[in-house]
């Protein structure tokens, strides 16, 4: 595993990413392990000084707090400044909730776009989810988006409330966890039959037709 190898790591959360790095098998000493946080509070200027192990020769491995590096992520930023200085990067990754849930919806995965996460207020939420639904039914793309897991019960409450009966939504949530929930039903069928719970459970969303 690569990550064995690496003494430097740029990360979101240096408590979590210590606690991943022991499950994953890593045994080096933490006191002699580089980390260097990128996240919301990192200020551009700070990234100048993350690269230093590659323009040493060293490797240098940046981990995500969920899902995957630079996919709704801070992580494109160091990236972005890897690719200025022409310092290869080399993708890796386990498990993308993004693409497990496309797998398992049913839905057009030959043509979809991803949009992160949709407006905090309620009011750029409902137009955003009048704007996707609109898309997929121009081009039929599926549209993929996810949201802070305590505000999925509000957008869910909006989905409902705005979407088409006929539009088709999947709740993706706890993907690859015990309590796994994946469900692709029409506006009008979620009304009939509900919705879990979905307060504080990591989800995507995916609307179609």
């Amino acid at each position: 595993m690569v990550i064995l190898e690496l003494d430097a790591f740029i990360v979101e959360n240096l408590r979590t990413a210590r606690r991943f790095l022991r499950r994953a098998g890593y045994t080096k000493d933490f006191d002699a392990v580089t980390f260097f946080l990128l996240n919301k509070h990192t200020a551009p200027g700070d990234l100048q000084a993350f690269l230093g192990p590659c323009e040493e020769g060293r490797a240098i491995g940046l981990l995500s707090e969920a899902g995957v590096p630079c996919v709704a992520d801070p992580g494109q930023a160091i990236v972005a400044e890897a690719h200025r200085r022409e310092i290869p990067v080399k993708p890796l990754t386990g498990p993308s909730s993004i693409i497990l849930a496309l797998m398992a919806s049913g839905m057009n995965g030959q043509a979809f776009c991803f949009h992160g996460y949709l407006p905090i207020q309620q009011a750029g939420r409902i137009r955003k989810i009048k704007s996707l639904e609109k898309a997929t039914q121009q081009n039929g793309a599926t549209q993929v988006f996810m949201e802070t897991p305590y505000r999925n019960n509000a957008l869910m409450k909006d989905l409902l409330t705005n979407a088409l009966p006929h539009t088709r939504l999947c709740i993706a949530a706890d993907l690859s966890m015990s309590t796994e929930f994946v469900r692709t039903k029409t506006i009008a069928e979620w009304q009939s039959s509900g919705c879990p719970d979905l307060h504080k459970r990591p989800a995507i969303f995916l609307l179609g037709q």
